[in-house]
């Protein structure tokens, strides 16, 4: 029985020494993770990233870099969003969408820019200008990370690897309740009292806390809107290349047309 004893002493002690087991994940806390990730992202200066919008059958891709600072987030990117090209540019705060050359007498403009926002006035802006600006705002990891900040729980966590790149893997549920006016995909906040719940994110961060990857799954707000059964609607985003130049700039000011009411 002693003998025994000693053995599994041993063998404990063995299991305790073993370097090769992997360290749990840092972060226990959402708040916590979201403040260090946003922190990461800020000082690495800008990266590559490739966002997949899956809404049932329908699916659009985008592509571009993006410039993060204490100052907010420049972005570049081109999508397929409205069934066609389209190049978008967020600088200082201002969305530009290149128009088709194709749809520029519909829009009622000459010139290849336009600002649109969700609040303009023109048909453009009234028609594209919240969704383009909600595309925008996927891309944009402060975006995400600061919804987990205020309303998020860690539900698991592990060490992973991505494309082969060592990865920590948080899965956060999103409390609808506690994000105010700040709703994802265009939910109204008088809505949340009828929907109520929570939806799942997923966030991959590098050993630096720099996002890598984020799954936002909203299937479950398309199900209470009344989406069929089994609806899927999912956004990830993928991010490369961290600490590249990271060049965006805005659109030559006489590339820029007015558009009217």
């Amino acid at each position: 029985m002693r003998k025994a004893a000693v053995v599994l002493l041993l063998a404990l002690l063995a299991g305790a020494c073993d370097s090769s087991a992997s360290p749990p994940p840092t972060f226990t806390d959402a708040r916590a993770l979201a403040d260090a990730a946003t922190a990461a992202t800020t000082s690495g200066g800008s990266a590559k990233f490739a966002t997949d919008v899956a809404v049932g059958s329908v699916r659009s891709k985008g592509q571009g870099q993006a410039r993060f600072g204490a100052g907010g987030t420049s972005q570049v990117m081109t999508t397929d969003f409205i069934g066609e090209p389209m190049e978008l540019r967020l600088v200082a705060g201002k969305l530009y969408a290149k128009v088709p050359e194709g749809s520029r007498d519909q829009v009622g403009t000459a010139k290849p820019w336009v600002v649109v926002a969700p609040d303009g006035t023109d048909p453009f802006s009234q028609v594209l200008g919240g969704s383009l600006g909600q595309l925008a705002a996927q891309n944009d990891p402060a975006h995400t990370l600061g919804e987990v900040a205020a309303a998020g729980t860690i539900v698991s966590a592990e060490r992973s690897d991505l494309g082969g790149v060592a990865a920590e893997h948080y899965r956060v549920d999103l409390d609808l309740a506690k994000l105010g006016a700040d709703l994802p995909a265009g939910l109204a906040a008088d809505e949340v009292a009828q929907l109520g719940g929570k939806f799942p994110v997923e966030l991959w961060l590098d050993d630096t806390h720099r996002p890598l990857q984020i799954v936002l799954d909203l299937s479950p707000i398309l199900a209470g809107q009344g989406g069929s059964p089994g609806s899927s609607a999912k956004i990830t985003t993928r991010y490369t290349e961290w600490g590249g130049p990271g060049d965006v700039q805005a659109p030559p000011p006489d590339q820029v047309g007015t558009l009217t009411p």
